[in-house]
């Protein structure tokens, strides 16, 4: 098992109850596959740097969690999927690198 931490940039059209419960469809690829998620955190909707699909801001969500390689690269497959997804990455955290 391996931690992880993912950025999703949501686009801002999405209502703001509905993206809890967007991020966790995801997230359930993860628990099935015997991960675990440890932080979800939703910042809100921000303004972003530079426009995305023709969208000037978007909602921030950050997701800390542990999982399979396998399981991690299946979650990537289905966020690049969604449309609804500006944006998405997933890096591995500094302190979990040893």
């Amino acid at each position: 098992m391996r931690a992880y931490e993912l950025m999703v940039l949501i686009d801002p059209e999405v209502d703001d109850r509905t993206v809890e419960p967007t991020i966790e469809k995801y997230l359930e690829v993860v628990r099935s596959n015997g991960g675990t998620i440890e932080k979800v955190d939703v910042w809100g909707r921000r303004k972003m740097s530079y426009e995305i699909k023709k969208k000037a801001e978007a909602t921030y969500v950050v997701v800390n969690y542990t999982a399979e390689p396998a399981a991690s690269a299946e979650l990537e497959r289905q966020l690049k999927i969604n449309e609804l997804i500006l944006r998405h990455k997933v890096t591995r955290p500094e302190e979990a690198r040893v």
